[in-house]
């Protein structure tokens, strides 16, 4: 059995959190930004491959406490790493970051680190150097008040890149981003979802995967794959056979993405079929002041511009009114709004009825919600 890490953006540590309870995994403990967890051997494959709102997967290796880097360099020496890596393994710490510690220096923790492993290696295989020449082990460290921890990262690219998205929009939400934006609401596959700022069509793909039961990770490589010592290679193969019998494309969906520039709108289509998914989403070349549709009880899930470039705030007012007055249309929608822009309600004409500070990488935004009503309960067939 492993402790695991799971890195998620801040704010979306509960979605992440009901994504592992549903992989049937133990949550050993939550923290901002990351969800730890406990699994076998297979959890490395299952969680890497299923998970959409995570970053990565890591296997918590370690942790103690270090205010100097004597104490760091002895406590990562009394670890043995021989058992994550072998005798030709290549190994470095990829990543450092320290909030609130004595020791703050990413590279000199990054060096010192290194340093400890291969004098501990050193005993266990009986040789000062290594070749390196084998698989790869990337460790990532976080020191958060004096306490270090270090990740084995399975994941190798971030899970956010799912591979079906070969064109971007200029200010693309992220894929595991999008799927947190969507599984934070009510939204089931047969409802109506619309995204008026839709881009490259990353909230619309990402919603016609989880509505067609497509696992994220299914077309994708990790750098664990490589790892003979720890994983067995069959557990892979099971996986992917998992994934791809869950994946149900004979379903009926109303997912639409409209944009304002037809050249997006065609990366759009070629990213929904890189994903499998084109069959399932209406993409069209639509402002946003044309938002409407004819049936009810829908959801509206964007990620509209913030104004962080030269030239665009000045446009935010008329765009954040023409959205406000196409929510009004839709008198029975929900609107969900991730942005960074502070005067959204004023233009939108609404007060929303929640709202989540969410960081979408360095950047503060709130995630508004404006709750529609509820859709009369279906009768049952008689």
């Amino acid at each position: 059995m492993y402790e695991f890490i799971a890195p998620c953006h801040f704010g979306m540590e509960s979605v992440l959190k009901r994504e592992i309870d549903d992989l049937g995994y133990e949550i050993s403990r939550v923290e901002n930004g990351k969800v730890y967890f406990k699994g076998d051997e297979s959890a490395i494959c299952r969680a890497n491959v299923f998970l959409r709102t995570a970053e990565r997967v890591l296997i918590n290796c370690a942790e103690f406490e270090s205010r100097t880097f004597t104490e760091l360099f002895d406590a990562v020496e009394a670890v043995d790493w021989s058992h994550y890596i072998p005798r030709d393994g290549r190994f470095w710490v990829a990543k450092a970051a320290s909030v609130n510690s004595k020791l703050f220096s990413p590279s000199d923790i990054q060096s010192i680190i290194k340093k400890a492993m291969v004098k501990s290696l050193s005993k266990v295989y009986g040789i000062e150097h290594f070749a390196e020449t084998g698989a790869s082990y990337p460790f990532r460290v976080f020191l958060m008040k004096d306490v270090v921890t270090i990740g084995l990262d399975t994941t190798g690219e971030s899970l956010h890149k799912r591979g079906y998205r070969k064109l971007v929009s200029k200010a693309p939400v992220a894929e595991n981003l999008a799927a947190a934006m969507i599984m934070l609401t009510p939204w089931k596959k047969d409802r109506i979802l619309i995204d008026p700022f839709c881009g490259s069509g990353t909230i619309p793909i990402e919603a016609a995967m989880i509505a067609a039961n497509i696992a994220p990770g299914m077309d994708r490589d990790f750098i664990s794959q490589e790892w003979d010592n720890l994983i067995k290679r069959k557990n892979w193969y099971e996986v992917s056979d998992e994934a791809g019998d869950l994946v149900n494309l004979d379903i009926e969906t109303d997912i639409q993405g409209f944009d304002i520039d037809g050249d997006i709108i065609k990366s759009a289509k070629q990213n929904a079929q890189a994903a499998g998914v084109e069959k399932l989403i209406h993409f069209q070349k639509r402002p946003v002041s044309e938002l409407n549709h004819p049936k009810k009880y829908g959801f509206i899930i964007t990620n509209p511009p913030y104004g962080e470039r030269i030239g665009e705030k000045e446009i935010l007012p008329k765009l954040y009114t023409e959205l406000g007055e196409g929510f009004k249309r839709l008198d029975s929608f929900s609107a969900y709004v991730i942005t960074g822009y502070q005067d959204v309600e004023k233009y939108m004409g609404r007060k929303a009825d929640k709202n989540r500070k969410i960081y979408n990488g360095m950047m503060k935004t709130y995630y508004y919600m404006f709750m529609g009503p509820k859709p009369p309960k279906r009768r049952p067939n008689v």
